[in-house]
């Protein structure tokens, strides 16, 4: 007998899953960052899709959720791993996105040539990059250990996790260019 057909559920930006069963999470990822985690004994895991590294003090930021965020999904991984009673250092961690979607408008002659060194990217004004190095930290400070990453680079990335088995698939994409129209 075959196993069953899983269900796609489509994660959108600012959007956080946690859970197990035959779900396959999908989402499309421009400059946002999307991080996963599966607990390979208890076959559970949780995925986010935040846009910016911080909320901060903007006025215009009141009543947009917490999964925007990196520093406040982080508590979102907190709690689901409270209620499951699981430590951040039992999960596999993948990390994927930050790209440049626009190519053409980096700030330097270095990243315009091929790629953003790592000893930049904190202080770039890319807002890929600045979503990375928030993951990267966030991460590490809530005592995760990352396993994998797919970032930085340019251009727009599709990810699928499934949710039974902890694997992730990430299929890269092309960057928007000056000039560029989308198709009819």
């Amino acid at each position: 007998m075959s196993a069953p057909t899983p269900l796609d559920l489509y994660l959108p930006a600012g959007e956080f899953h946690f859970g197990g069963g035959n779900i396959r999470v999908l989402t499309l990822l421009g400059t946002c960052v999307a991080i996963t985690v599966w607990h390979p004994s208890k076959r559970l895991g949780g995925i986010c899709h935040y846009l910016l590294p911080t909320r901060g003090t903007q006025p215009s930021a009141e009543g947009i959720s917490a999964g925007h965020y990196a520093d406040e999904v982080m508590g979102m991984f907190g709690a689901a791993l409270r209620a499951s009673q699981t430590r951040p250092s039992e999960y596999i961690v993948k990390v994927a996105g930050g790209g440049n979607m626009f190519p053409a408008q980096m700030m330097t002659a270095e990243c315009r040539s091929g790629g953003c060194p790592e000893t930049r990217r904190a202080q770039c004004a890319s807002v890929g990059c600045k979503n990375i190095c928030a993951a990267r930290a966030l991460l590490t400070a809530a005592g995760y250990v990352i396993q994998s990453e797919n970032v930085g680079g340019q251009g727009s990335r599709q990810l699928m996790f499934d949710l039974w088995s902890g694997d992730v698939w990430v299929k890269r994409g092309a960057a928007m260019s000056p000039g560029a129209q989308a198709a009819a």
